[in-house]
C-alpha cells in the first residue's frame, strides 16, 4: 500500500463582520470513483518541507493568495483511504487556518472552480465529511 502525507489550509476571510471560507472544485482524477469534487487547498510535503512550508507554498500555488496570516493553536489532520489505478493509497493530510486579506484569488489550472462562502453555504459544498468535521472545527476555533 502506498502512503502519502499533504498539508493544506482551511483559508477564510472577514467581511462587514462576516466569515467567508474559500472552497476549491477538484478535477475528476484518477480516483476510484472518478468524481469532482469541493474541498480546501492541499498539496504533497516535499523533500526538507515542514507540513507548514508546504501548506504555505500549496496555497500560493493553488489560489495566487501570499497575504495570509496563520492562525497559531489551529491544527487538524485527516486520514483517509483511495484507490489510485487500482491501488490502495494511504493517505494524511496536516490542515491550519489561515486568513486572507484579500477574496483575489488567482486559481490555478489544477483546479475548476473557487467558491467563498459562509460556514452554513460552505459546509453543505464541501464533499467529504472530513472536510466538513475540520470546518467545524476551524469556525468554532474563530468563534471563541
Amino acid at each position: 500500500m502506498l502512503m502519502e502525507k499533504s498539508a493544506g489550509a482551511i483559508i477564510f476571510f472577514k467581511e462587514d463582520k462576516k466569515i467567508y471560507y474559500l472552497v476549491l472544485l477538484y478535477p475528476s482524477g484518477s480516483s476510484d470513483p472518478v468524481k469532482e469534487y469541493w474541498g480546501f487547498p492541499k498539496g504533497g510535503i516535499e523533500k526538507k518541507e515542514t507540513a507548514y512550508m508546504a501548506a504555505k507554498r500549496e496555497i500560493e500555488e493553488e489560489t495566487g493568495l501570499k497575504d495570509i496570516e496563520f492562525i497559531s493553536g489551529f491544527k487538524e489532520e485527516e486520514e483517509y483511504f483511495f484507490s489510485r489505478k487500482g491501488e490502495k493509497v494511504f493517505k494524511k493530510v496536516i490542515f491550519f487556518l489561515t486568513e486572507a486579506k484579500t477574496k483575489e484569488i488567482e486559481l490555478s489550472s489544477e483546479h475548476l472552480d473557487f467558491k467563498w462562502l459562509d460556514f452554513e453555504n460552505a459546509l453543505n459544498k464541501l464533499s467529504f465529511k472530513n472536510a466538513k468535521k475540520i470546518l467545524i472545527k476551524a469556525n468554532s476555533f474563530i468563534s471563541n
